[in-house]
């Protein structure tokens, strides 16, 4: 399962609203970084056929099945500390995670 706090679900709620079209948001990974995963995040137009659907605070969340076993379990944040702003990933499943931030495994 994923989950979004409530200030995530407003963020995507409000950007879905400003784009006009939208149906969720799109969660999954990729192979990067120096530790070997990183997450994709997008609005999504359509739900696939093969997506798992998750829904939080009003909110659809999409995620491929080949990424659901690494980010299963992760809440999705959105949060500001001074300047810097942005989603923030909550995932019980990360064993490491590299120096910037950017990339993790499981």
């Amino acid at each position: 399962m994923i989950t979004l706090t409530e200030k995530a679900a407003q963020h995507v709620r409000g950007y879905l609203a400003k784009r006009g079209k939208g149906v969720g948001l799109r969660l999954g990974v990729r192979t990067s970084g120096c530790s070997g995963l990183a997450y994709k995040l997008e609005f999504a137009d359509v739900v696939n056929a093969e997506d798992h659907q998750f829904e939080s605070h009003g909110v659809k969340v999409l995620v491929d099945p080949k990424s659901l076993q690494y980010i299963d379990g992760t809440e999705l944040d959105y949060t500001r500390e001074g300047l810097n702003e942005g989603f923030k990933f909550r995932n019980p499943r990360v064993k490491d995670e590299c120096g910037c931030g950017e990339s993790f495994n499981v």
